[in-house]
């Protein structure tokens, strides 16, 4: 059995009120997915940008290495 791969879309919109709302993270397998979730939260609103963030920082469960720690202060 496969587990079907989620990927996290990040939503800039203006709702029907006319506020703009940035940074909003939606789950689903593809694109379609998470704005119909997006449809259902924001009736009506207007997408200004959609930003796919696949993969992100590593794997949840996973530890990170000293030297993956040290890499990210760094920078």
């Amino acid at each position: 059995m496969q587990v079907p791969v989620i990927t996290k879309y990040g939503f800039r919109i203006r709702t029907r009120a006319g506020m703009v709302v940035d940074h909003l993270l939606i789950h689903g397998r593809d694109e379609a997915e998470a704005r119909r979730k997006l449809a259902q939260m924001y009736r009506d609103c207007e997408v200004l940008e959609c930003v796919c963030h696949a993969g992100g920082y590593g794997n949840r469960g996973q530890a990170a290495s000293y030297e993956e720690v040290l890499g990210l202060i760094t920078q």
